[in-house]
This record gives C-alpha cells, structure tokens and sequence, in this order.
C-alpha cells in the first residue's frame, strides 16, 4: 500500500492517477482497474468435474 496521490506510469508510457488516500498495486494483473487493486486474486474458480 502507498499513500495518495499517486501517479503510475505503464509500461507502454500512458499515465494513471489515484487520488485515493491509500492505493493498493496490482501484481497479478487480474484487477479490472489495473495497475490499481480491486482484489480480483482473492477470487478463485472452484474445480468442479467438468473443469478438472
């Protein structure tokens, strides 16, 4: 976590800004709101028969 503001540039050199107090990175890459949190890795598939 780090505190806000933040600006983050991508790797394709476009820009994002939070202006959120506290701002949680995305590592996975899963977030709809990438490169910000939304804590879609805490979201797992369940295996089931058909997708095992």
């Amino acid at each position: 976590m780090v505190e806000g503001p933040v600006d983050v540039e991508l790797e394709d050199g476009t820009s994002v800004r939070s202006d959120r107090f506290m701002v949680a990175l995305c590592a996975c890459r899963r977030s709809k709101n990438y490169p910000f949190c939304d804590t879609s890795h805490r979201r797992k598939v369940r295996a089931t028969r058909e997708n095992t």
